[in-house]
C-alpha cells in the first residue's frame, strides 16, 4: 500500500467504488460503461490495478475497499509533496499559490488548521 499514484480516470473510478460500495463486479462493471463508456474488460483492468495497489480487494465478485477515500487521499497527497517537494509543506503551498490567490475564507481555514496543530 505504499505507491499511492494513480491516473485521473483510476482516481474516478475510484471514486465511484467508494460511493456505491460494496459493489458486485458485474455492477462495477456497469457503473464503468455508464461513466466512461468502458467495455466490462476496461473496468475489470483498472480495478485489478486499484486492487494491486491495496486500495480495494475483489473477494468472491464484490468489491469492497481496504481502505477510506478520505485516508487514501491524504496518503497520496503526503507522498505527492514528499517525492515533489522533499516533503516540504510550505514548498508546496508556495508553488500552488503562486498562480491562484488564496480567498479570505480560504486563509481563515488554513490559519484554523495551522492553530489546531499548535494545540
Amino acid at each position: 500500500m505504499s505507491d499511492f499514484k494513480i491516473g485521473s480516470a483510476e482516481a474516478r473510478f475510484a471514486d465511484l467504488i467508494w460511493e456505491n460500495e460494496p459493489v458486485t463486479s458485474g455492477q462495477m462493471a456497469k457503473l464503468g460503461a455508464a461513466e466512461f463508456q468502458w467495455k466490462k474488460t476496461t473496468s475489470f483492468t483498472v480495478l485489478k490495478r486499484l486492487c494491486d495497489r491495496g486500495i480495494f480487494q475483489n473477494e468472491n465478485g464484490t468489491v469492497t475497499s481496504l481502505i477510506s477515500r478520505e485516508d487514501f487521499y491524504a496518503r497520496h497527497s503526503r507522498q505527492y509533496v514528499e517525492e515533489t517537494f522533499g516533503g516540504s509543506l510550505p514548498a508546496f503551498l508556495n508553488a500552488f499559490c503562486s498562480r491562484k490567490a488564496l480567498t479570505d475564507a480560504e486563509i481563515d481555514e488554513l490559519e484554523s488548521i495551522i492553530e489546531k496543530m499548535r494545540r
